[in-house]
């Protein structure tokens, strides 16, 4: 698709978090939340011609690798929230982008993300086919305190539960969406944590892609704070979960 005549290399744009969105106590979902933040990284590739349909044409996507969130409150049902997105860099197969929410003027949550450039056929990282130029890096703006990092998966875990990947856990590339993964562990997490706002941050690491009918499994760090969940595959680690507490 051509640049959007509204393009920006800065993107603000308002979601109305709506009651399907909410936990019982009508805060905002943790899952909902990402995936606030991704669909609006969606509408400003979309708008500046780095889509996913516009990526399709050779063959390519974007898949989340990394992610960080640092919470300060979660907006609740009836709010209005809004997103600022820009891109912090740019460079062959990868890409940083940072994320902040807002109500009013306040900044509620600050995310940041890696994402790699992925070949749907060969289902390989490879060098973006487009041009983005257009999109001014802004190497020096953070959105979180601190980055996001490589977990450390070694840690001794319990097993909780085997899973089989279902057709509802897919998204348009054919893999279980990143969301997806978080909603797995966050199943497993005592409820008063998750609704009660103990959650400060959490970071995800995304390292092999899980499809239809595979068997995962699923683990939990024996340690209390921070709480780390793994999904396996086998022997392999496909992704790692760590939750940060007050």
């Amino acid at each position: 698709m051509p640049i959007s005549k509204n393009f920006s290399s800065v993107l603000t744009t308002e979601w109305e978090i709506n009651f399907l969105q909410c936990y019982p106590n009508g805060f905002l979902k943790y899952t909902d939340l990402c995936n606030i933040l991704q669909l609006t990284a969606s509408v400003h590739a979309e708008m500046g011609g780095i889509s996913f349909s516009d990526m399709q044409m050779h063959h390519q996507a974007w898949v989340l690798s990394r992610m960080r969130i640092e919470i300060h409150r979660l907006p609740k049902w009836k709010d209005i929230v809004t997103v600022k997105t820009w891109i912090n860099s740019l460079e062959n197969s990868r890409s940083i982008r940072c994320m902040e929410l807002y109500i009013g003027e306040e900044k509620i949550v600050g995310c940041e993300t890696f994402w790699a450039v992925f070949n749907t056929q060969s289902r390989r990282p490879e060098s973006l086919a487009l041009d983005h130029q257009h999109f001014e890096k802004y190497p020096d703006h953070k959105a979180t305190e601190i980055q996001f990092s490589k977990i450390d998966t070694t840690v001794a875990k319990n097993f909780i539960t085997n899973k089989i990947v279902l057709l509802s856990d897919l998204d348009i590339v054919n893999h279980a969406n990143s969301v997806k993964y978080l909603e797995w562990c966050l199943d497993y997490v005592r409820q008063t944590l998750l609704l009660n706002q103990v959650l400060k941050s959490f970071e995800m690491n995304y390292l092999k892609e899980v499809s239809l009918n595979e068997t995962i499994s699923i683990s939990r760090s024996i340690g209390k704070n921070p709480t780390l969940f793994t999904v396996n595959t086998s022997d392999k680690v496909c992704f790692a979960l760590q939750l940060n507490w007050k």
